[in-house]
């Protein structure tokens, strides 16, 4: 038990979390002209190509409104700024192990930070995408909404659910070289099974209740809600992701553990 709680929340191995999750974002610009720059003209440019394919070439409106461009661009970014976090969470998990051969033959490493190295350095690109919303918010609607300080509690439960799945699939993914193959094509479909093109409104009420069970539909709407909307999250909903988002940290944690014995024989 004091193994799954030091992996769901090791303190004790801040400091090296925050140097390799450092390294891994500074590696990613290193040989780049502009180098972390990137990380905010990425958004950027998403943003404008959001607006001009969906507003201009395909005339897209958003489910039972009429907006200004920005106001649909930032819709559609609210959702993808979700996503995307967890995309790169998700498919590099399967590889954490494998991708460090010299560390599974270190008895002495914490190969249970390795999701934790992989989450913070991906919350880099997230923090920068919650900025960039926020400053559009606040350009569309001449200030910010008080309900916007509800956006990092809408934003937490992301974070166990990437643990969580970073220790099964990488504890899988160790042995299965395959899985990493087929994860690629359930995230692509995954994109297109959440509400990122459309709210959940949208969709028929029989089918709306399956959409809810995906716990990136919460998120999303909850982005919304909070920042263009002016709504507060249903608390409750939320609670209960987090509650579950958790278990599965828990489940995730005890199962890496019961697997990582048998990691240096494979890598």
């Amino acid at each position: 038990m004091n193994f799954l709680l030091l992996s769901v929340w090791p303190w004790h191995h801040r400091s090296l979390i925050a140097q390799l999750a450092g390294r891994e974002v500074h590696a990613r610009y290193r040989q780049s002209w502009l180098g972390l720059l990137w990380m905010v003209l990425t958004p950027l440019l998403m943003l404008g190509i959001y607006t001009l394919v969906f507003r201009h070439i395909m005339r897209v409106r958003w489910y039972g409104l009429e907006e200004s461009n920005l106001a649909f661009a930032l819709r559609i970014y609210a959702g993808l700024a979700v996503f995307n976090f967890f995309a790169e969470c998700v498919n590099r998990a399967p590889g954490l192990v494998l991708e460090q051969p010299h560390l599974v033959k270190k008895v002495v490493f914490p190969l249970e930070i390795l999701p934790w190295v992989n989450a913070t350095s991906a919350a880099a690109g997230l923090g920068v995408s919650g900025v960039l919303l926020l400053a559009c918010t606040a350009v569309l609607n001449g200030g910010l909404p008080l309900t916007a300080l509800a956006l990092p509690l809408v934003w937490l439960p992301l974070l166990p659910l990437v643990l969580g799945l970073g220790w099964l699939l990488s504890g899988v993914g160790t042995y299965v070289r395959d899985v990493g193959q087929l994860l690629g094509m359930a995230v692509s479909a995954l994109m297109f099974l959440s509400p990122i093109f459309f709210p959940v409104e949208a969709l028929p009420a029989s089918v709306r209740g399956w959409m809810l069970l995906n716990p990136l539909a919460w998120v999303m709407t909850g982005t919304r809600d909070v920042l263009l909307q002016g709504q507060w999250p249903d608390w409750q909903a939320l609670g209960l992701l987090l509650a579950a988002c958790t278990l599965l940290a828990l489940l995730g944690a005890a199962f890496f553990r019961k697997v990582r014995t048998g990691f240096a024989d494979v890598v």
